[in-house]
């Protein structure tokens, strides 16, 4: 158990990576979910993901020595987590269209929604 996080490349490791990556992901969806309920709009919910993305580039490396001050994977973690928090925010607004306003909208996907007249 000493070499857990020290050893490279183990099943451990592999299970410990996975985590964090869930982790992340779903962190991002609940994100845009939160600023949906709050009735905000999507930047609020790109300046969250952006801070984000800052957190999970610690983890990375705190956890796997990986780089923290690198522009290329910053982006790329920005980029992944921005997909699963607006999906959270188009998935949450939906929800909020379509109930609260039902006899002016319908719901045509989890993402979208249409008029009905």
């Amino acid at each position: 158990m000493q070499g857990l996080f020290f050893e490279s490349d183990t099943g451990a490791r592999y299970a410990l990576r996975f985590f964090v990556l869930l982790l992340g992901f779903w962190t991002a969806w609940r994100t845009g979910r939160a600023v949906a309920d709050g009735w905000n709009n999507l930047p609020l919910v790109v300046a969250y993901t952006f801070l984000l993305g800052g957190l999970m580039r610690f983890l990375h490396y705190a956890l796997f020595q990986g780089p923290f001050l690198n522009l290329e994977y910053y982006v790329m973690d920005v980029v992944l987590l921005l997909v699963f928090s607006l999906a959270g925010f188009r998935h949450r607004r939906t929800q909020q269209m379509t109930s609260n306003y039902y006899w002016l909208y319908q719901k045509t996907s989890p993402f979208s929604w249409k008029s009905k007249g």
